[in-house]
């Protein structure tokens, strides 16, 4: 890895401390695989009927080729900063109790969990279309980059969140 990317794939606090994160602000990255029950977890309520959460694997294809693994690059700092207001705009735009939201970042294998995210509310409704608008707000904002490497190329390439 070059200078230029050095230490965009691992965050600088400990894994407890990017789900505590997580849990209090709604936002964070990881750099180890996403335990997905520990999130739903934090977000019980005895106030809630609805739980609505979305998990984006890698998958082994992009655009008719064989992707054989990912890494994710992210600028920890700012990404926690720009979550936190997509959390904060979710609250305020949906009728939601809690949301809970992290991005890996670092290499990951085919199958692994990307992203996840959990929204809970009275209703299932607004646990729905915020979970829904909140991944897109993450996809479009969230300063995270994917390289991208392939089974018939040596070479890989850089995508946007969205790509």
């Amino acid at each position: 890895m070059n200078a230029l990317h050095k230490g965009s794939s691992i965050i600088s606090i400990t894994e407890d401390e990017a789900y505590q994160t997580a849990i209090l602000q709604g936002f964070a990255l990881l750099d180890r695989p996403i335990d997905d029950r520990r999130l739903k977890q934090a977000l019980m309520s005895d106030t809630c009927g609805a739980l609505a959460t979305f998990e984006g694997w890698v998958r082994n294809h992009n655009n008719a080729r064989h992707v054989t693994k990912l890494t994710y690059y992210g600028y920890e700092k700012l990404a926690i900063n720009q979550g936190k207001k997509l959390v904060e705009q979710t609250k305020a735009q949906f009728d939601i109790e809690k949301v809970i939201a992290i991005h890996r970042i670092g290499n990951l294998a085919i199958g692994d969990i990307a992203v996840w995210i959990g929204v809970v509310s009275a209703h299932r409704y607004p646990a729905f279309d915020a979970c829904h608008w909140l991944l897109d707000a993450i996809k479009a904002d969230i300063p995270v980059w994917k390289q991208e490497f392939y089974a018939d190329s040596s070479k890989s390439l850089w995508l946007s969140n969205n790509g």
